[in-house]
């Protein structure tokens, strides 16, 4: 490689285009200077049949004295050190590291889009002020990640316009780590950061997690007046009123930024959490929240999105489908259980019933086991589609089968919930609900969980008798989940519950807009289920507090279900919605031509998933 001639001050000069270092990454242009080195587009040519490119952040170490020498590079590998721990949407992703030459190198994944410095110098008008939040938001999330880092949390010690990057997407990517810090307590250490967007401690060497709660305040006070904090006296932010400025910018956002720049740590949101929530709250009393989301603009349509295949029923598909052997199975309202190829989706059986077929197979044994609205329970050959054998109840059974050892559970509009010995095909035991059962049952060790259509919830034990029941307002036809001994739910009440799985008792509730008969997953802590309301709402395990919500055009009956690091959940909008799981950030939708009410089924990251459109989908994930 070149590395080029000695400039007048003595660093080295850039890399000159089409230099390839390290065999691998040939230099193309610089997208960004700084004091001891440039940050370059590259091609990664390890790929070679597609233009994959990289950035590439160098780090040129002439410092005279060796002590300062040693300390710039302990900057840069703390900084790869940082990244190479991190997993987060908005944080590029380490691909490599190296020295040559007395330059350090660092490779990150490149970033498509414009820092908010860059947005600011183009625009000629003030950003709306839906668009700062939506942000700002994102950019609270990518705090919280780092706040909560273990062992230590990570302090980013350098928000400002410059280091927030808009990818093509519209969302945050936050770069430069170079100054990122584990926070220890007690721990004081040089000042650094960028005058005017510091916080008063971080000149005294001082940085918590509350100095990046004042930088992102000075950010949206910058990005919302176009004052540039660089050019005027520090922490004089109150003699430069935001509406004076901006009459634009309404008074609920103003109070949060105004908190977020007091001059004593104490007297600012104490948490990233907090504040994002008070943006949030802000955003719900101005009614900017609904305009947020209609902002988004990663949504890729049905046109650009091409289904693998797709099977035309007779009627309406209001179920979820399941796949097992090469076959996808999946109920119909025309009353048929039909068998798709997973391939290609050819026909390869269908078994007609006398009523709707609207809950989730299961596979057992060779058999498919499923309910109908003419109130049986049938078995059939997986194979062939010909009749093993059928269950008897007195009412529509519409919730999806269970099986425990042997032992279909199944719930009906008789008011009970059945067990079925497969083997024998008859009844093991029945438990009086008094109201219609559609909520399938969750079975965990010795218990069952399930809810009713009077609003009871049950738990009872593998013999059918009770250990304890709870009272919601109204239907429940949400099925349970049980994890860590919790069990979590909704209700029509409008209402997700958190109980103690062994008593009973009530742990929290979240309040949503509307009623919910979706059913809740699970992803580390966090816990998502959509509403009537239109909204999916991710929410806390622990604490009960909404981490994030996004809206749909329609109800979401669907049940939300996590792949890899999205989630997948359709709505009666006719779209179904990827999300990335952590942010609630919006990645994709595919619009059917009817509403999404069950589920998404993944098999081998394919999506298979019906509509009221008749047909059956089957999507690349």
């Amino acid at each position: 490689m070149s590395d080029g001639s000695q400039s007048e001050n003595g660093w080295s000069q850039q890399l000159q285009p089409d230099t390839v270092l390290q065999n691998r990454y040939q230099i193309q242009d610089v997208i960004g200077l700084g004091g001891m080195g440039s940050v370059y587009r590259a091609r990664d040519l390890h790929f070679l049949n597609t233009d994959k490119l990289v950035a590439v952040k160098e780090m040129v170490n002439q410092a005279p004295d060796p002590l300062v020498r040693r300390t710039i590079v302990q900057n840069f590998e703390r900084e790869a050190n940082i990244l190479v721990s991190l997993a987060h949407p908005s944080i590029p992703k380490i691909l490599d590291y190296f020295t040559h030459d007395q330059r350090s190198y660092l490779v990150l994944e490149y970033v498509h889009g414009k820092d908010l410095e860059a947005l600011l110098f183009e625009s000629k008008d003030f950003f709306p002020e839906e668009q700062i939040i939506q942000w700002m938001v994102e950019i609270c999330n990518v705090l919280s990640y780092l706040h909560a880092h273990k062992p230590e949390p990570i302090v980013f010690r350098d928000i400002k316009p410059s280091n927030i990057m808009i990818n093509q997407q519209g969302h945050v990517v936050l770069v430069d780590f170079g100054i990122a810090k584990l926070f220890k307590e007690g721990q004081r250490g040089t000042m650094v950061g960028t005058e005017g967007y510091s916080p008063p401690e971080q000149y005294r060497g001082e940085a918590t997690p509350l100095a990046d709660i004042y930088s992102l305040g000075a950010t949206m006070h910058h990005l919302l007046t176009r004052r540039d904090p660089r050019l005027e006296p520090p922490f004089t932010f109150t003699e430069r009123k935001i509406r004076e400025i901006n009459p634009a910018i309404s008074a609920e956002l103003e109070a949060v930024i105004n908190t977020a720049l007091q001059y004593n740590p104490q007297d600012r949101f104490q948490s990233i959490d907090a504040m994002k929530e008070a943006l949030m709250m802000a955003a719900r009393k101005t009614g900017v929240l609904n305009r947020i989301v209609s902002r988004t603009v990663s949504l890729r349509m049905a046109q650009e999105i091409k289904p693998l295949w797709t099977f035309q029923c007779e009627d309406e598909i209001r179920g979820t489908p399941i796949c097992d052997g090469g076959t996808v199975y999946v109920g119909a309202y025309d009353s048929n259980l039909y068998a798709i190829q997973v391939s290609d989706g050819t026909f390869r059986w269908k078994y007609p019933t006398a009523g709707g077929i609207v809950s989730q197979p299961l596979v057992h044994e060779g058999a498919v086991v499923f309910g109908s609205e003419d109130k049986t329970l049938y078995a059939v050959s997986a194979r062939t589609g010909n009749l093993v054998w059928t269950y008897h109840s007195d009412g529509a059974i519409r919730c999806s089968p269970r099986m425990i050892e042997g032992h279909v559970l199944i719930g009906s509009d008789d008011g009970c919930l059945h067990m079925v010995n497969s083997a024998t095909t008859r009844r093991v035991w029945l438990l009086d609900a008094d109201s219609p059962v559609r909520s399938t049952p969750f079975v965990d060790g010795e218990s069952i969980y399930f809810g009713c259509d009077s609003g009871e919830f049950i738990c009872c034990d593998l013999s059918g008798r009770t250990r304890w029941r709870f009272r919601a307002k109204r239907s429940i036809f949400s099925s349970p989940l049980v994890d860590d001994e919790v069990v979590y739910f909704a209700s029509l009440d409008s209402t997700f519950y958190a109980l103690d799985a062994h008593s009973g008792w009530v742990i929290w509730r979240f309040r949503m807009g509307k009623g919910s008969v979706s059913s809740p997953c699970k992803a580390g802590h966090l816990l998502f289920i959509g509403s009537a309301d239109c909204h999916i709402y991710c929410v806390d395990s622990g604490s009960a507090k909404e981490v994030w919500r996004f809206m749909t055009d329609h109800q979401v009956s669907g049940s939300p279900v996590i792949h890899k690091d999205s989630i997948y959940v359709g709505s009666a909008d006719g779209k179904l919605y990827c999300l990335e799981y952590r942010s609630g950030r919006l990645r994709w939708a595919f619009q059917t031509e009817g509403a999404i009410t069950g589920s998404i089924y993944i098999y081998k990251d394919v999506l298979y998933f019906g509509s009221t459109d008749h047909r059956l989908y089957a999507l690349a994930g």
